[in-house]
């Protein structure tokens, strides 16, 4: 893949106490165009942890660094995205420092080794 390099992407968001079993069960099976879409965007080794209340999300982005919003846009309107962040978000609690217009709030990386 020509220009790409890995854009490396931390986040938080709560989660409702209550919601943490459906969670877990929701993304076991996580279906397969949301699957599909994760991975038409470029984005791999998605990962998400749970502690106390708090998820934290982790992914690699690995496309060309200019076609990064783009292909978040094209993830937003991917078959079936819509229905899922609905079932997702009545579970989640945004986290308060998040930028306007995000759900997640984007972590800034301050280490990293191979």
């Amino acid at each position: 893949m020509s220009g790409a390099r890995v854009q490396r992407h931390g986040m938080r968001l709560g989660l409702r106490p209550e919601c943490l079993a459906e969670y877990r069960r929701q993304h076991q099976r996580i279906w397969p165009e949301i699957q599909a879409a994760i991975a038409a965007a470029g984005i791999r080794n998605y990962s998400i942890y749970h502690h106390h209340g708090e998820l934290f999300g982790y992914y690699e982005y690995v496309g060309p660094p200019e076609q990064y919003a783009e292909r978040l846009q094209a993830l937003a309107a991917a078959p079936r995205m819509r229905e899922w962040w609905d079932l997702m978000e009545t579970m989640q609690i945004p986290h308060p420092s998040r930028a306007p217009g995000t759900w997640w709030a984007e972590m800034e990386e301050v280490f990293h080794q191979d």
